[in-house]
């Protein structure tokens, strides 16, 4: 069967149109964004790698792994640790994503006498160090936060070890 040029061209400016129209839908609306998230397999590796890590160093401790609004997606609770961690890690988490910003840095903004330290009577805010901020490819995707080793700095080696299990997954 021979197509004339005139309906070929007929074809070709449907198809163009088709391939326009599929663009268009896979493309978001001027007035929505993409965002990325976490997935809960990523968020527990990050949270198995921070327990590894504080185990290794002979630390009880709770790790929480919360998205990028704060919402918890994974703790996990070592058989000794303290009661109290369990709430401390979570909130060291909720405080580095809510806030952008890892724990250690915001315990020394909101000193007394500081400017932002009002937000220390904020319900939920933990100002110790442990909490961390997961970033990958520019955007911030949650925070780990880690209670129960012997200070801030010790939850915080652990967090970054959390980060640090997942940075190839993360990045792209």
């Amino acid at each position: 069967m021979k197509i004339s040029p005139k309906l070929r061209g007929a074809g070709l400016a449907l198809a163009a149109s088709a391939a326009l129209a599929a663009h268009a839908q896979s493309t978001p609306a001027a007035g929505t964004y993409e965002l990325r998230m976490l997935t809960p397999e990523t968020a527990l590796a990050a949270a198995r790698a921070a327990l590894d890590s504080c185990r290794r160093q002979n630390y009880q401790v709770a790790v929480a792994v919360v998205d990028r609004a704060g919402i918890t997606q994974v703790l996990l609770r070592d058989r000794f640790a303290g009661p109290h961690t369990v709430d401390i890690a979570t909130q060291k988490a909720w405080t580095a994503a809510s806030f952008r910003t890892d724990t250690s840095a915001l315990a020394t903004e909101t000193q007394p006498g500081r400017p932002m330290s009002g937000l220390r009577a904020y319900p939920r805010f933990m100002a110790a160090g442990g909490g961390m901020v997961i970033q990958g490819g520019g955007n911030i995707l949650g925070a780990i936060g880690v209670s129960g080793g012997p200070g801030g700095e010790a939850d915080d080696s652990c967090a970054k070890a959390g980060i640090q299990a997942i940075k190839d997954a993360i990045e792209f």
